[in-house]
């Protein structure tokens, strides 16, 4: 068994996490197994409660089962995470890598940059963006990318810097090779372990930027999602708490699974836990 699989599965947090996340996963890969039907369809009367009439989380304020809006909403959720979550990171990689490793005004120019998109309020730029868009999961892909590749730009950027000058990377470039070959061979498989860890966490944040922009009715109104699920429960959350507090459920289990794992990756590929292995 490799040593960071072994110190991964030495951290009980870690490992609910996966579990959690695996079950999140599996309902989310079964949804048109387990629930056929449009969850959009009203199937039942109205306000039924949990366990009420055969429905297993009960139905909403026009009668469609939480059941099957919960697991087809799994699907969006976790496909808009993974989705901006690559591209947050394929981003990051280019634009950190590049300012790390340039240096000089090439750094300070792209530095700069990335900063301008830190100062601004991320919900709130990412609001703007998909009214200007009009709401889809399009808008909201580029929407969430676009107010979360920094932060990871500059963690590349930090790291691609501080590997730049060891000894081996210097050999590497006195030996005559390209930069490219560089960055590509010597640099970024070293600092791979924290770009994967924040690649986990940015799933967990690109997950509430959906929900919250959907709650908001700036999701895609023909796509089932949690944070939907939430918006259109919310006027009867007094005398129906299930509509609100299921999905909202969905979402603290699911966020809280990914962080606990991108957690026990870090101390998974952290180097300076090879000693405990």
């Amino acid at each position: 068994m490799p040593p960071a699989l072994r110190r991964f599965l030495r951290q009980p947090a870690a490992v609910a996490g996966a579990v959690i996340l695996l079950a999140v996963i599996g309902l989310a890969a079964g949804a048109d197994l387990l629930f056929p039907e449009d969850p959009f369809e009203m199937v039942g009367r109205p306000y039924l409660p949990p366990m009420t009439d055969g429905f297993l989380l009960g139905t909403d304020t026009l009668g469609r089962d939480l059941a099957a809006g919960i697991v087809h909403g799994a699907r969006v959720s976790l496909l808009i995470g993974v989705l901006a979550a690559l591209v947050v990171t394929a981003i990051g990689l280019v634009v950190g890598g590049i300012a790390g490793y340039a240096g000089g005004r090439v750094d300070t120019a792209l530095m700069r940059f990335t900063e301008l998109f830190q100062t601004i309020p991320s919900f709130l730029f990412a609001i703007v963006l998909v009214a200007i868009l009009e709401p889809s999961l399009e808008a909201l892909l580029i929407a969430i990318v676009t107010v979360s590749w920094a932060p990871l730009a500059r963690l590349v950027r930090a790291e691609v810097a501080g590997l730049r000058s060891r000894d081996y990377v210097q050999s590497a470039i006195a030996t005559g090779m390209g930069d490219i070959e560089v960055l590509a061979r010597q640099i970024l498989p070293n600092a791979l372990p924290a770009i994967l860890v924040a690649a986990s966490v940015m799933v967990a944040t690109a997950i509430l930027f959906e929900s919250g922009l959907s709650f908001l009715g700036l999701g895609d109104p023909n796509v089932m999602s949690w944070g939907l699920m939430i918006g259109a429960g919310r006027a009867a959350i007094r005398t129906a708490w299930w509509m609100c507090g299921i999905p909202g459920i969905a979402i603290l289990l699911t966020v809280l699974s990914i962080n606990l794992v991108g957690d026990g990756l870090n101390e998974a590929l952290n180097p300076r836990a090879g000693g405990r292995a």
